[in-house]
């Protein structure tokens, strides 16, 4: 997968896995990432799915429709990716910390919907519910932040709400934030993002 590394200062933090939105690559967030923990590794990986030209993680049949079999398969790629990565570029398999938004927020939480301690923990901008009627693994108290907007017509405000009760019935330790605006990530939800990890992290 098309991806950037950059090594972090301290190896004790978590590497953080950046996942973007529809449309964006794998440089698009890596000052996010660089403002969530300016001192940890970084992996910003370009999603392989081509939408009229636009990088996603999967496919979708319309907007808000997921193609099922595509995400699963996609998101095993991307679970085999982070393996591979950790090999090549020698961090903490076991310490890995994803940011993805809308899009990219949507494979990191069906990454936990599939894969027990794929991730340590996960900051999720605007995801809605991967999949339904499944199984979870158990998170042990894995920490999840869910930025969501209260006027975000691409993701209704159910969907934020869904999705945190799923995650917490595992076993997760998820804070839910609630902005007043649309679906654009907002300096003031970064920051509440931030502030969250630190107190995880």
């Amino acid at each position: 997968m098309k991806h950037v590394f950059y090594k972090g200062d301290d190896q004790s933090k978590p590497t953080l896995l950046l996942l973007h939105g529809t449309g964006g690559n794998e440089h698009d967030l890596v000052g996010l990432g660089k403002e969530i923990d300016g001192a940890a590794n970084i992996l910003s990986v370009r999603g392989n799915v081509l939408e009229n030209g636009m990088p996603r993680f999967f496919k979708r049949l319309a907007e808000g429709v997921f193609d099922m079999e595509d995400l699963m398969f996609r998101s095993e790629e991307l679970k085999n990716f982070i393996d591979e990565a950790a090999e090549n570029y020698e961090f903490d398999r076991d310490n890995v910390v994803a940011i993805g938004y809308s899009n990219g927020a949507n494979i990191a939480a069906n990454l936990l919907f599939e894969y027990k301690n794929v991730l340590k923990g996960a900051i999720l901008h605007h995801p809605m519910v991967p999949r339904r009627g499944v199984e979870l693994p158990a998170f042990a108290d894995a920490p999840v932040f869910i930025g969501a907007g209260k006027n975000d017509h691409m993701c209704p405000a159910t969907e934020s709400e869904e999705l945190r009760d799923l995650l917490q019935a595992a076993g997760a330790k998820v804070e839910l934030y609630w902005h007043s605006y649309g679906h654009q990530l907002t300096q003031d939800e970064v920051q509440a993002a931030k502030n969250w990890y630190q107190t995880k992290f």
